[in-house]
């Protein structure tokens, strides 16, 4: 065959972000948890239904207000933010954890992706799992209350950075621990008690001087409030304050995220 007809291949251009990677990881991280979705999102599910039914019933929630409102009206947004930001932050930090004690998070680091586009990947799998089970729970919680969705915004930004938020904790914690014991119990010390104390069974109003002022730093306080803010249009803080609150938090956390990987703390053997 002469040099005329040989066929032209052309050059393949490689774009400034490997979307292929990025997609591949992504899915990974949702096929991981979508293989057990009885155990990763049914079941924070029955469990978040089983406060709302005790909390209604057993407790009497069913003619209690608070406020101007009936207390289950209040309590679900608290109870659904609650649960997706704990599975968000289960998500990332158990996938790196696994990958790290079964010793193939080599083959992450050896993939053609810059240490923005794996935080992109392992982030976006915690979100995703986080809000399944958001949206899951606020159709269950149509069993006990009738939800306004009185603004759609607030609920979308809450929601979207509550999630992101947590996701890059447990993108962190499964970087930084170095056992399960270690980031189990960042969830079980840190983000189960604060999430506890801000708000999601009671208005911190009730909370008398310092525990109140306190509740302010809280950034669970501000998850929580702006989600119910945006479901029922009650707040105990300033909404602005929490969008804020979060942004400024999500960025920190990104930057550090992104350092992590890219330095390969505990990442590389």
């Amino acid at each position: 065959m002469s040099q005329e007809q040989l066929p032209a291949f052309r050059e393949k251009k490689i774009s400034a972000v490997n979307w292929i990677g990025v997609k591949t990881l992504y899915s990974k991280e949702v096929w991981r948890f979508y293989k057990v979705l009885g155990q990763t999102v049914l079941a924070p599910v029955v469990t978040t239904f089983l406060f709302m039914t005790i909390f209604t019933l057993a407790l009497g929630g069913a003619s209690r207000v608070s406020g101007d409102i009936p207390y289950q009206l209040f309590l679900a947004p608290g109870l659904i933010i609650m649960a997706a930001l704990q599975n968000a932050y289960a998500n990332p930090s158990s996938s790196i954890m696994s990958s790290k004690m079964q010793g193939n998070i080599i083959d992450v680091l050896l993939a053609p992706l810059s240490a923005g586009e794996m935080a992109f990947a392992y982030v976006m799998g915690g979100v995703t799992r986080g809000l399944l089970v958001a949206v899951m729970l606020t159709l269950t919680m149509f069993i006990f209350v009738s939800i306004p969705f009185t603004h759609i915004w607030a609920i979308a930004f809450f929601g979207l950075a509550t999630t992101m938020l947590l996701s890059l904790l447990g993108v962190i914690a499964g970087i930084w621990a170095q056992k399960f014991e270690q980031s189990t119990a960042i969830n079980n010390f840190i983000i189960v008690p604060l999430s506890f104390l801000s708000g999601t069974f009671y208005s911190i109003d009730r909370l008398p001087g310092i525990w109140h002022q306190l509740s302010q730093f809280n950034p669970f306080f501000y998850m929580i409030d702006g989600f119910r803010y945006g479901m029922i249009g009650r707040s105990d803080g300033d909404p602005v304050i929490g969008v804020i609150y979060l942004t400024v938090l999500n960025v920190i956390l990104w930057t550090a995220c992104y350092k992590m990987i890219k330095s390969g703390y505990r990442l590389r053997p």
